[in-house]
């Protein structure tokens, strides 16, 4: 049977989207929608609010005040011909606490499409197709009247790819994401910036400088950080669940310069999964601290994942879910924890999902409905929510102790926009106070938002727990001002926490030095994993522009350490290093136990005659049987894995036919060049009665690379040799090769 392509594509579409086929229009009673909830045990859930107060979340962040601001759109996918824009940004407000939304207020409208929206700075910042803007109102609880383009040039390939997922780091930069199809070049103050894909985005407001934080993923609409600062992120058109986000670090579809190697998640073959957030606080029981909360749109369900620590990034397991529904409407997109300690979940209520099987103007596609969400714990307090706006610098000083990451973030969000003038006197009095280091490294954090060159980070980089040193890591290469590369960032490398070795590695790229590879190739020192590999990995590519210049002049050494120089050269794959390597072997300064390593370094990156010196070192008496062994093996597999030539001159390969230890790889080399001069030998190990079976089945081996005639007619006589019936086996193995 044959089949078309496009009717192949369509044979590798997910259930899901022939799904969307039959969809039904159910009835939107928010109870009768409740009802299907099959909630965590011991927890519940409550409408917090729905239509007419919203339409279509798309996005959704609180501020300071415990309001909750919506990016809405009616009109995704796609605006009709004629049709006027008329998306909004609303806020909604639970005045009597009586844990239900009964005010909402549109700040803007006349939107095309908002994808994302993030309070701050006197207003709220807001993905707008191809820009980031910021809008404003010119008095108190009005509606916006003011509007500021922060940055434009994002691209707009796709309508649920263009920028999104507006967060608020912990340094007080705004991170945002955009997908797959998106074609991004953004002109700053700073130079252009570009995005050719998939990533996530790191802006400065206060200094206009944007930059990559990490790239890749095919949909990603979640990110959060833990409270130490490290990155989750989700995919919502990805299968790899959980992922823990490295900075510069390259994901799944990724494009740019070092894709040869990628980062998976934490979870392969997961669903796809839209918004993520971490739980934190006292009105959660104690198991569920630090656990992530995302959703399965397509599914129906609101998933939760256990993380613990796994040597440089976390292991990520799948629980018992928040919410699992069969209601063809419930599209749980994103999550947040709300002021009151509660998750808060927006629906945007839709029985189609994508645009990419059903047609835009499908009249099933909802355009009026959407709830919010409130999930609580039975019997358990909620949290009063912090009077944050209002309060004075000590009170929200305070409030950086306190176990609600909401309540921490939200405090420094409102110090940050006080202005540096008003905190930091307070902020010191505070730090000379002795606060612990989780304190400590909240203050750090909030200095940095301001831009402060304080002594503070370079202090955290010996704190006890070793995340708060990893954070502090992140901070000083973010403001490398006064860091002592040669003693701090040396000792951090080599650090006896994976995950502090980890941010070291990736920071070494903040000096651009020669000096800054041999610190990140430190690492090695201390065990690896596969996350810390890719980093440093990474790494060394990034720098390259710096230190091959002064490894290519003899400048820069490695301290003889065939390791690191093997990695090293490995990682950027520069065939332009043979001559270096030779310089170091033949110079005689390199140790002899480090000189063997250069030797197998060559068998990587050198051609025939590399390899002809590295036989002629194997077969020197001063070599020792194991590193003979090993130096004719990796001549072997250069053969074999890079196909290299026969050399010149090869007769170094005549006493290493005769070698107990390494005469298999010899014999087999022989084959592999074909080497006219020790054919005969190779026949004779062939023939051989007393030869060991390996020997002799190598010597077979060698025979039947020779690949001819005669090597044919040699086989055929071993196989009907019937007075040793091992040679005939032997032969008829070689023949059939």
């Amino acid at each position: 049977m044959r089949y078309t392509l496009p009717a192949l594509l369509l044979a590798l579409l997910p259930a899901p989207a022939f799904a969307q086929r039959d969809a039904k229009t159910p009835d939107p009673d928010p109870e009768l929608e409740r009802k299907t909830f099959i909630v965590a045990p011991g927890f519940e859930v409550n409408l917090w609010a729905s239509d007419p107060l919203l339409a279509k979340p798309i996005q959704m962040n609180f501020d300071p005040q415990g309001r909750l601001w919506i990016a809405s759109s009616e009109i995704y996918p796609q605006i009709k011909p004629g049709e006027k824009a008329n998306d909004k940004v609303l806020v909604l407000e639970d005045t009597d606490n009586d844990g239900k939304a009964d005010k909402t207020t549109v700040f803007a409208d006349g939107l095309l499409i908002p994808t994302g929206v993030l309070p701050g700075d006197g207003g709220v910042y807001v993905a707008n197709s191809t820009e980031l803007v910021h809008l404003s109102a010119s008095k108190p609880g009005e509606k916006a009247d003011k509007k500021r383009v922060v940055l434009s040039g994002f691209g707009t390939e796709d309508t649920h790819h263009i920028i999104h997922t507006f967060r608020w780091g912990p340094d007080s930069h705004l991170y945002f994401n955009q997908s797959i199809y998106i074609h991004s070049h953004v002109e700053t103050p700073h130079g252009v910036k570009r995005l050719n894909a998939g990533g996530i985005w790191r802006f400065n407001p206060d200094t206009t400088r944007l930059d990559v934080f990490a790239r890749g993923w095919v949909n990603a609409w979640g990110h959060a950080f833990d409270k130490y600062g490290q990155s989750i992120v989700t995919d919502g058109a990805g299968g790899e669940g959980i992922n823990h986000a490295i900075p510069g670090a390259y994901y799944l579809t990724s494009q740019g310069p070092h894709v040869q190697r990628v980062l998976h998640g934490l979870n392969p073959g997961s669903p796809k999964f839209c918004g993520v957030e971490i739980v934190s606080g006292r009105h959660f029981p104690d198991d569920w601290q630090g656990d992530c909360i995302t959703n399965d749109f397509r599914g129906h369900r609101v998933c939760r994942f256990k993380l613990k620590d796994d040597g440089s990034t976390f292991a990520s397991r799948e629980l018992t879910e928040v919410i699992k529904s069969n209601h063809p409407a419930f599209r749980p997109i994103d999550v947040k924890m709300g002021p009151d300690g509660a998750l808060y979940i927006a629906d945007w209520y839709n029985p189609i999902i994508q645009h990419g099987e059903v047609d835009f103007r499908d009249p099933r596609r909802d355009k009026t409905h959407g709830r919010i969400w409130r999930v609580t714990a039975k019997g358990r307090d909620l949290v009063k929510p912090p009077k944050l706006v209002g309060a004075t610098v000590p009170e929200l000083l305070e409030q950086l102790k306190s176990p609600e990451q909401w309540t921490r973030d939200q405090a420094k969000r409102v110090l940050k926009e006080m202005g540096p003038e008003k905190v930091l006197p307070e902020l010191a009095i505070l730090i000379g106070a002795g606060p612990t280091e989780t304190e400590q490294l909240e203050a750090a954090w909030l200095l940095a938002g301001f831009g402060s060159a304080d002594a503070l980070p370079t202090q955290l980089l010996q704190a006890k727990d070793p995340a708060v040193r990893a954070a502090a890591v992140r901070l000083k290469s973010q403001d490398p001002a006064g860091f002592s590369l040669p003693t701090m960032l040396w000792n951090l490398t080599t650090d006896e926490n994976p995950r502090v070795r980890l941010e070291a590695v990736r920071a070494s790229v903040t000096w651009r030095d020669p000096t800054s590879v041999t610190q990140a190739l430190s690492a090695l020192d201390k065990p690896m994993d596969k996350v810390l590999d890719y980093a440093l990995w990474l790494t060394v590519r990034e720098l390259e522009p710096y230190w091959m210049p002064e490894f290519k002049e003899g400048k820069l050494t490695f301290g003889g350490d065939a390791k690191k120089l093997a990695f090293a050269l490995n990682a950027v794959g520069n065939k332009d290093t043979v001559k270096p390597v030779l310089a170091l072997i033949d110079g005689g300064k390199v140790p002899k136990a480090n000189a063997h390593g250069l030797y197998l370094l060559l068998t990587q990156i050198g051609g025939p005659d590399e390899l002809a010196k590295v036989l002629t070192y194997a077969a020197a008496k001063d070599t020792a049987a194991p590193q003979r062994v090993e130096a004719v093996k990796a001549v072997e597999d250069a053969i074999r894995g890079r196909k290299v030539a026969t050399p010149k001159d090869a007769s170094a390969l005549a006493g290493l036919l005769a070698d107990a230890d390494a005469r298999a790889f010899a014999l087999r080399t022989a084959g592999l060049w074909k080497l006219a001069a020790h054919r005969p030998a190779v026949q004779v190990a062939a023939a051989a009665k007393d030869a060991s079976p390996p020997v002799r089945l190598a010597a077979l081996e060698a025979v039947a690379l020779y690949g001819d005639a005669d090597a044919k007619k040699f086989l055929e006589g071993l196989a009907a040799a019937t007075d040793q019936p091992e040679a005939q086996r032997l032969a008829l193995i070689a023949l059939a090769g």
